[in-house]
């Protein structure tokens, strides 16, 4: 007689994301698209891109300088969501936010965070966080813990699995970076690679130059 096996464990994933970042985006719905296909609990983090080049802005281009300053307001927002709703309103809100400014090019406003929230069902208010300083110790708590999994050299998203070792410390890498966000099996097989490089000890980086933009189609 045919025995069904046994559902295998989810694989717990932590994902840091910045809201205004495009590629962060398409990993995010690549992410989505392999929990319907592989065993893996997601659970969401802010991190936030306005933090990490917050000593270097005289560096930048001039429209990423201006972007940063933009990227505030909504990670504020996330973070007195999680810490006045709870963690499981981050991904909804994220998506909401995220369709606004990545496929209807919306711009970074309050009055698109207000549009957002009242899309996911949270109170419109909560976007006075984006004007306040008020969360800011525990948004960067947040952004730290991503951070010092990964390192200083890298963006958003950052992704951590389990190590290798039961027990020990998880694997974190920036990425993948992907355009357009792949679907189904491909989706999958991606997953696959991922965490065979993440159990591989010793395993850092891949990476190649990018020869297009995102592509949200």
């Amino acid at each position: 007689m045919h025995t069904p096996a046994a559902p295998r464990t989810p694989v717990p994933v932590d994902f840091w994301f910045d809201p205004v970042c495009p590629w962060t985006w398409l990993t995010s719905r690549w992410m989505l698209d392999v929990a319907t296909t592989r065993p893996v609990s997601v659970s969401w983090h802010v991190m936030s891109l306005s933090v990490l080049n917050e000593d270097r802005l005289d560096e930048l281009p001039d429209r990423i300088r201006v972007l940063m300053g933009q990227a505030w307001a909504p990670v504020r927002v996330l973070t007195a969501v999680e810490l006045l709703h709870g963690p499981q309103w981050l991904e909804p809100l994220y998506t909401a936010l995220g369709t606004r400014y990545h496929l209807r090019q919306e711009p970074k406003t309050r009055a698109t965070l207000e549009a957002a929230l009242r899309e996911t069902g949270l109170p419109v208010e909560l976007a006075d966080a984006g004007d306040s300083d008020a969360y800011d110790e525990q948004l960067r708590a947040s952004h730290r813990r991503g951070i010092t999994l990964v390192g200083q050299d890298v963006g958003s998203p950052i992704i951590a699995v389990p190590g290798p070792d039961a027990g020990g410390d998880p694997i974190a890498f920036f990425g993948p970076v992907v355009t357009p966000a792949p679907k189904g099996e491909d989706a999958a097989r991606l997953w696959d690679g991922v965490l065979a490089v993440a159990s591989t000890p010793g395993f850092y980086e891949i990476k190649r130059t990018r020869t297009s933009g995102p592509d949200f189609g």
